[in-house]
């Protein structure tokens, strides 16, 4: 009897153990398997030998223990020496360095171009080392895999071709895609990045060869936000091209005929996302520099029904609000203080517009989000075109600019009309921000940036945020010679910080897009949302502002380092999971449900999101016969 009862105790001493245990959602997220299903398990393959190694998501070179070169039949076809991940990466940079000079087609071949083609041949061999790599080195490689080379890629792109990657859907599969997506490999895809080339950067219509920047950013996903790497796909939709260079290129790789236009495009659009969402349907599409024409309908069309997001219109959107913000908080004023400043925007495409909606909202949200708020935050901007000021007075003016287009008689009485240039609206209007968006290169003239000087602000704010480098609207070095030490200066593309003597830093702030995506991104997988909501992709901007110390705002730092990209993703995806839970979008992820995920507390939801980023290390291979 008395041995019944011990085990009696011992039974209710396990049940309260493990009550214990589970009843807390942070001890829950320590015994859960999912959060380690990304590298610490065995990874079962069906192929060994020569084709392990010919297999870039597998192959580890001459990483592979004896025990490995045993079970998957590759004694002998390696090196005798098994080296470390250490070693390996050593080797390779030593080799980069030699290779860079050696790499160049000729003198007019930048080194940048050289970078990229040996990162891609480690990219082709060896995806784990080349994500190491990139994570260890991601302030000098993000310019390489992404704006600005990748402008140069793209232009390129035909004669750089050596693999395929990604897939490709064109005008002459309609009919086919919701099979064609059954050729991917992949069994399950997290993230998908689609171009259809029509505005690469500011370069414009490279058609086919726009694949480059869906590949590049996605090589930011996985860098920044530890998406699996064989959970991305970048796509490319031809749907032909207007670019005539590429028409006549007996060597171009695209359809070779003007672009479809109105429900003929739709059409095509329209059959890629329903086969992508038939075949994955957790699955979130990323838009990437289609033109403003259709960046736009697009979006609208979309992102009511789908896991979608635009991010030249509200990724671009998102990074602006977080620097204008940080501007704020660099004059020693509240964020609060934001709907006071007065916006000068030059460029209403995609990107203008998207920026001047999303600064709209937050400017309402901050005075009350009432209808009187949203209408009267729209008096603090003036938007100039390549036409100049948009007024009421224009005819045809965009559907999108319409809500921009100021009063006549309110501009009148600053002495401006419609047309007025930029150098004009600058000079009247005093802003404390001038916002370029233009793709135009020195848009931002010595006249435009001496007009700055009379600025009402005490450290007026100029953002040339066209990219690449030579679309951007000034340097740094004009900005803070001409107008001021000063000023707080934000780019699109990267450029060094300026000395201005007598120990001062004039600081160089990129607004680069890298901030924000991933963690949109990673932040809608992790929270299962239905949709990609304007207060996730705010929570996004606000979290990024915040980021930043106010000793670094004070100094004239309103982004942080890029260096530190996996954390600030961290953050910002933690947000997006947060505001999805509050807004009853968050539907769950794997094993975790959306009760349990509303029950976290803020760390937990931390902890949550860097258990589930992916980090490139070398699984251990198991054969298995099919």
């Amino acid at each position: 009897m008395s041995n019944f009862s011990g085990q009696i105790r011992a039974f209710s001493t396990l049940i309260r153990h493990l009550r214990q245990r589970f009843s807390h959602p942070a001890r829950l997220l320590q015994v859960h398997c999912y959060t380690t299903t990304e590298g610490n398990r065995p990874t079962i393959v069906h192929k060994r030998s020569l084709d392990i190694l010919h297999d870039p998501w597998f192959n580890k070179g001459t990483a592979f223990s004896m025990t490995e070169r045993d079970r998957l039949d590759l004694r002998g076809l390696l090196p005798p020496n098994v080296m470390s991940t250490e070693q390996q990466i050593e080797r390779f940079m030593v080799d980069l360095k030699r290779l860079q000079q050696q790499a160049r087609d000729g003198p007019s071949d930048p080194y940048a171009l050289a970078k990229w083609r040996i990162l891609n041949r480690l990219h082709d061999r060896n995806e784990t080392m080349y994500y190491k790599v990139l994570i260890a080195n991601i302030k000098e490689y993000a310019p390489i895999v992404y704006t600005p080379t990748v402008g140069l890629v793209c232009q390129n792109y035909g004669g750089l071709f050596r693999r395929p990657r990604g897939m490709y859907f064109s005008a002459a599969d309609r009919g086919e895609m919701m099979s064609m997506v059954y050729n991917w490999p992949a069994e399950q895809v997290d993230m998908i990045v689609v171009t259809d080339g029509s505005r690469i950067l500011g370069l414009g219509d490279l058609g086919v060869q726009g694949i480059g920047i869906a590949i590049g950013k996605l090589d930011l996903y996985v860098a920044a936000a530890g998406i699996n790497p064989q959970r991305v796909l970048p796509v490319m939709i031809d749907v032909g091209t207007n670019n005539e260079k590429l028409l006549n290129d007996p060597l171009y790789l695209g359809l070779q005929q003007h672009r479809l236009d109105g429900d003929e495009y739709i059409a095509v659009i329209d059959e890629f996302m329903e086969a992508v969402f038939s075949r994955w349907p957790h699955v979130i599409v990323q838009f990437e520099d289609f033109q403003s024409k259709w960046a736009f309908k697009l979006l609208q069309r979309y992102r009511n029904t789908y896991r979608m997001f635009n991010d030249d219109v509200q990724g671009t959107a998102g990074v602006a609000i977080a620097g204008l913000l940080g501007a704020v908080r660099a004059q020693g004023r509240s964020m609060i203080d934001f709907p006071k400043q007065k916006i000068v925007v030059a460029g209403a495409g995609s990107a203008g517009i998207g920026v001047l909606n999303a600064a709209r909202k937050t400017m309402a949200r901050m005075l009350g989000d009432t209808e009187t708020a949203f209408d009267s935050a729209r008096s603090q901007f003036w938007v100039v075109d390549a036409k100049g000021l948009i007024t009421e007075e224009r005819q045809n003016t965009d559907l999108e600019a319409q809500p921009f287009a100021r009063k006549v008689r309110e501009v009148n009485r600053q002495g401006l009309g419609e047309g007025a240039n930029l150098v004009e609206v600058v000079r009247e209007v005093k802003p404390d921000v001038l916002l370029g968006l233009s793709a135009v290169g020195g848009l931002f003239s010595k006249e435009v940036l001496e007009a700055m000087k009379s600025s009402t602000s005490t450290r007026p704010a100029i953002f040339a945020m066209s990219n690449p480098t030579k679309n951007a609207e000034c340097t740094p070095e004009e900005a803070f010679s001409i107008v001021g030490e000063n000023v707080i200066f934000a780019s699109g593309s990267p450029f060094k910080d300026v000395d201005l003597g007598n120990g001062h830093i004039g600081h160089c702030n990129q607004g680069n897009n890298m901030y924000l995506f991933p963690g949109i991104g990673l932040g809608t997988l992790l929270s299962g949302s239905r949709i990609i909501s304007d207060g996730m992709l705010q929570a996004a901007a606000e979290c990024l502002a915040a980021y930043m110390t106010e000793e670094e705002v004070f100094k004239g730092v309103i982004y942080p380092s890029i260096s530190s990209i996996r954390d600030i993703t961290k953050e910002v995806a933690a947000a997006v999971v947060k505001e999805a839970i509050e807004e009853d979008l968050a539907e769950g992820y794997r094993d975790m449900d959306a009760r349990e995920l509303g029950r976290f507390s803020q760390d937990e939801i931390v902890e949550y999101v860097e258990k589930n980023m992916w980090t490139p290390e070398y699984p251990t291979l198991v054969y298995k016969d099919h």
